[in-house]
């Protein structure tokens, strides 16, 4: 199936809860807001919370009804951790031109690669590179490392979907027509292909995006090198109310494990 079949307006007001915000909200130190072009009239706003110069940076893809400034509180967790988050908005999101929709939810990971060693290099960051994805960010996080596989160091998947179609049914849209057909997404078949290490984590009560999903994904990658967090009480948004701890211990065991081999 095309991935244009996707991209009508039912379906992006149903996946799509975009917000705005200005650019330079957060004079933290190391916070560092900036645009990556995609085309004359399209541009992807980031926020890069920068830690040591040497430590990784984790290139982070959130959820769909998430913006970069939702993470000022969370990224210095992340610094605790080991790494320096880069959380780049989708179209239409943040300081972001353009409308968002399913097909340049994952054709604008080209422009987000290509502009990447500009952006660290400006930035005086030197260490190695992982992808993250939340949710639906999990789409575009596969899609890159399926594209880029040597590139980055690991892979991160937190509350991400298997199927596309089961996802959409579950928010209620339409999917009769489409059943049977191939995922146009193929966040399985993609993942699948690519031999990298991954860290999944996930709520064994999430209801939008079942656990069997994180699972199906774990499952399904071919890495030598895979963990996978199941936490027993956390939902789909509430993982870090539930479990600050174990998901941030994990995150920084996978970091450390991956770079030690």
């Amino acid at each position: 199936m095309s991935l244009d079949l996707l991209d009508n307006p039912l379906i992006n007001a149903t996946l799509f809860y975009p917000r705005r915000a200005e650019p330079g909200s957060n004079q933290r130190p190391g916070v560092s807001d900036g645009a990556i072009s995609v085309s004359d009239d399209v541009e992807l706003g980031y926020r890069l919370f920068a830690a040591e110069p040497a430590l990784p940076v984790v290139l982070l893809f959130h959820g769909n009804g998430e913006i970069a400034p939702d993470y000022d509180d969370i990224a210095p967790l992340y610094h605790r951790a080991g790494a320096s988050p880069l959380v780049v908005d989708f179209r239409g999101y943040g300081w972001s031109t353009g409308q968002p929709s399913v097909p340049t939810l994952l054709s604008d990971v080209d422009a987000v690669y290509g502009a990447l060693p500009g952006l660290l290099e400006n930035a005086g960051l030197t260490g190695d590179l992982f992808v993250m994805g939340r949710s639906l960010g999990s789409a575009p996080a596969i899609h890159l490392v399926h594209e880029y596989a040597d590139t980055f160091a690991g892979l991160i998947l937190e509350s991400g979907f298997a199927h596309i179609l089961p996802l959409m049914a579950q928010m209620g849209l339409p999917t009769a027509r489409l059943a049977g057909l191939p995922d146009p997404v193929g966040n399985v078949r993609k993942l699948a292909e690519v031999d990298l290490p991954l860290l999944v984590i996930h709520g064994e009560r999430d209801t939008l995006l079942p656990v069997g999903n994180g699972q199906a994904l774990y499952d399904v990658s071919p890495a030598s090198h895979k963990r996978i967090l199941r936490v027993p009480r956390a939902g789909h948004n509430d993982l870090l109310f539930f479990a600050p701890d174990e998901y941030f211990e994990a995150i920084t065991r996978f970091i450390k494990e991956v770079l030690a081999t």
